[in-house]
């Protein structure tokens, strides 16, 4: 089959693209900006990349044209295969139909947590010789590539990164509906995507549409603090639930005793794994809580999930170190939800003790930029010494924003502003986190620049 993917720079899209790629089928694909690094990646497999959706394009004959959801009408190319009446269809519904037909899909949703929680699963199923296929929103460091189809054999695992946002301009349901997951974690939920949802009654709808579609033989993973979940299960259940992370001990659910990169692993009173690792952050803690939970559903025991956790090595820019230059740390993450944001410096926190942390975010989601959360951010920000938002574009006033927190926030709408703010700033042993979901314009080697050209 010769598919046509219109939006194929996108994470999601791209990873598609390689599984279709490595099943046989011929890929071509367009995007608005195709650059690198997934342009790279997918011209290295043999997928020809256009520029743009102009209508030529149509020349190419595909058997069906596989639309992302950055595809809206009035694009020229959509227009055009609207009017000529040929075959398309959204990358899930591709996706479910080619790829995860027949397989034991392990879903994993959540507002926060997913990619990190998907990597750990993945992993984990990996070094238990179960030889997974894969689809995660970044690039796990312990695989190198984002997407994979694993051994396709009937019923053999497939662990996917279950997102809640829209499929298609034609399909308004979530994507992860379309997965037919037997295994659901369900990590948290919170508002977000401020664009498509009206509200947090309107992804709680979506959540349970995910539920309905589990199995009586599968499992779910739910985060047993989070009380918006137990709101979705409240809607209605028809399979076995696994709980996690309860802070008080419970009959049959797991929690972790201990800090964030060593814990036990209890169920109930009774230990029955331990986690020694890297990571950091109580976030992690739980993201492993649920990935073991996951893979103890398909015949992977705690005690062997733990030990694999042992070498996991995160996804790019999960609070990642980019560099140190005269002393002064510089990472990147990729937190742009306000809790995601106060995770991230709580972990590094936990880490660097009493040393100073400078927040510098930038405010990029959706979500974000219609200030749907604003009021959050004193309260995101509270265990840095130090925040700086780059606010260009948004349409609320960020330093208004962050007056709460006094001298020790500032707001800036030029980039170059914030480096300098930055500069101004720091000083030998600080760490400087800076968090956004885009590129950031290049802020990392811009602040390790000037840190190092000051005398």
């Amino acid at each position: 089959m010769h598919i046509h993917i219109l939006g194929i720079c996108g994470t999601f899209m791209g990873g598609l693209a390689a599984l279709a790629r490595e099943a046989g089928h011929k890929v071509t694909g367009c995007d608005a900006g195709v650059y690198p690094p997934m342009s790279d990646q997918l011209r290295a497999l043999g997928i020809e990349l256009i520029e743009g959706y102009g209508t030529e394009q149509l020349a190419l004959k595909p058997d069906l044209f596989v639309i992302g959801n950055v595809v809206s009408r009035g694009n020229s190319l959509m227009e055009a295969i609207l009017d000529a009446g040929l075959p398309y269809t959204s990358g899930p519904q591709w996706l479910a139909e080619h790829v995860l037909q027949g397989r034991h899909v392990l879903a994993v949703a959540g507002t926060h947590g997913k990619t990190s929680t998907t990597s750990m699963l993945a992993w984990i199923l990996e070094q238990a010789g179960l030889k997974p296929g894969f689809l995660v929103g970044g690039v796990p460091l312990n695989f190198g590539v984002s997407a994979r189809l694993g051994e396709a054999r009937a019923n053999g695992p497939f662990v996917i990164e279950a997102d809640e946002y829209d499929t298609a301009f034609f399909d308004k349901r979530s994507k992860f509906v379309h997965y037919r997951a037997r295994t659901a974690v369900l990590n948290n939920l919170e508002f977000d995507h401020a664009d498509i949802f009206d509200d947090l009654a309107a992804i709680e709808r979506q959540f349970h549409h995910l539920v309905r579609t589990v199995p009586a033989n599968g499992r779910l993973v739910v985060n047993g603090r989070d009380e918006n979940l137990q709101a979705v299960l409240a809607k209605g259940c028809w399979t076995p639930v696994v709980r996690f992370g309860a802070r008080k001990e419970s009959p049959g659910e797991l929690r972790a005793r201990g800090e964030p990169d060593a814990f036990d692993v209890l169920r109930g009173s009774m230990k029955i794994a331990r986690v020694e690792w890297g990571l950091l952050g109580e976030h992690n803690q739980l993201n492993a809580l649920a990935a073991i939970a996951a893979a103890e559903h398909v015949g992977v025991i705690p005690e062997v999930a733990a030990q694999a956790l042992s070498s996991f090595v995160n996804v790019r820019r999960r609070l990642e170190l980019i560099g140190e230059v005269k002393g002064i740390k510089v990472y990147d993450d990729f937190a742009h939800h306000p809790t995601a944001m106060r995770t991230t410096i709580n972990g590094l926190r936990r880490k660097v003790g009493d040393e100073r942390i400078i927040a510098v975010f930038e405010p990029r989601s959706n979500t974000m930029k219609v200030g749907a959360m604003k009021a959050m951010l004193p309260w995101a920000l509270e265990e840095a010494n130090f925040s700086i938002c780059h606010s260009a574009g948004l349409a609320w006033n960020a330093a208004q924003a962050l007056a709460p927190l006094g001298r020790n926030g500032q707001a800036w709408d030029d980039l170059n502003a914030v480096v300098q703010a930055v500069a101004a700033q720091a000083r030998p042993g600080d760490h400087v986190l800076c968090m956004s979901n885009g590129s950031f314009g290049g802020i990392h080697a811009k602040l390790m620049k000037v840190l190092g050209d000051r005398p």
